[in-house]
């Protein structure tokens, strides 16, 4: 399975738009631009359709599940012929997927599942994420007490992400080496929300914790701070490859940072929007996928691509990316981190 999800990485990347249609409208609906990596994402989305000669239109649901049925319902009446949906609430977005089969408005999930077989799913390898989180981390603290800062309930990549977590640490919990003495949803994946679930999972444990896996970098972020005021410095993993979590990695506060590259994401989610719009079946895509890893089994279209995990010794493939400069991911770095 993962030789296909590689191969498909490698073969939207490189995406064909020979037979895409020019003067299209793509409709892009954000569910929030809370974390920085959106802002990545929609430059490269954007830069992607306009290279195909189409227009890009937009809206910010502002982590209103309620807002981004009206979002998408505007971006159906300003024309848009195909509809990119970085989902709020796994469930709450039906009737958007709903609004925009009637029109006959092919959709591509962005990020996060919709599971709808109408839909074509474009992600990262969560599952994979959340096992690169844990693999890191458990590399520097093999045994011990665990907190788990798991992202939004509402959304389905904080279960994948969980599984994959568990697919390394769950030998070593059933063995008794790896206790998990805390686990928390976060809602929002705010990071604020995460301090306080950190700070609650502290209290509750005498402050006796050796190793955080968080399900993002923001979360890692409020994790951090709270055992950062209980002068605690544990292993702590986390995923995006924001550019303060960079910094602590670069800094040793942050053991890694499982960079997503947004670019290539947001670059294949226009591309294959186009192809989509212009009546390429969902199973015709170059590159994808069969899947059914979804709560309810559904069956579909998918293209994964492969994350990479930046630890103090890889950062300069972050600075050679062009993700972050120099000068910010190496304030203040340990001695010896490659790049600075």
């Amino acid at each position: 399975m993962h030789k296909s999800i590689i191969a498909a990485a490698i073969a939207v990347v490189g995406f064909n738009s020979a037979a895409i249609a020019d003067g299209l409208t793509v409709g892009v609906s954000w569910s929030n631009f809370q974390e920085e990596r959106w802002k990545t994402d929609e430059a490269a989305m954007k830069s992607a359709i306009e290279a195909n000669g189409d227009t890009y239109i937009s809206a910010d649901a502002q982590n209103s599940a309620a807002k981004q049925l009206t979002d998408v319902e505007a971006l159906i009446a300003q024309g848009a012929d195909a509809l990119i949906i970085l989902s709020v609430d796994k469930d709450a977005v039906g009737p958007a997927i709903d609004a925009a089969a009637g029109e006959g408005i092919p959709v591509v999930g962005y990020d996060r599942l919709i599971e709808d077989d109408r839909a074509f799913y474009l992600t990262f390898d969560n599952k994979g994420v959340g096992a690169i989180i844990a693999q890191s981390v458990m590399a520097e603290q093999p045994t011990g007490n665990y907190a788990i800062i798991k992202g939004d309930k509402g959304d389905p990549n904080a279960l994948f992400l969980l599984e994959g977590m568990m697919e390394v640490i769950g030998d070593a919990v059933a063995a008794g080496d790896i206790t998990i003495v805390g686990e928390s949803f976060t809602d929002g994946w705010k990071p604020d929300n995460a301090q306080k679930n950190m700070e609650q999972i502290l209290t509750a444990n005498n402050n006796m914790v050796d190793a955080v896996l968080a399900e993002n970098d923001g979360m890692a972020g409020g994790a951090i701070a709270a055992l950062a005021a209980q002068g605690l410095d544990v292993p702590v993993g986390g995923q995006d490859g924001d550019q303060a979590a960079l910094n602590r990695v670069a800094r040793g506060t942050q053991t890694v940072s499982v960079w997503k590259d947004a670019r290539q994401l947001g670059a294949a989610a226009g591309n294959i929007a186009a192809a989509l719009a212009s009546g390429t079946a969902l199973d015709a895509i170059d590159g994808a996928v069969k899947w059914s890893g979804g709560a309810n089994g559904v069956e579909m279209n998918a293209i994964f691509l492969a994350p990479t995990p930046i630890t103090k010794d890889n950062i300069n493939v972050v600075i050679d990316a062009g993700q972050i400069t120099k000068e910010k991911v190496c304030e203040g770095a340990m001695d010896g981190v490659p790049g600075c």
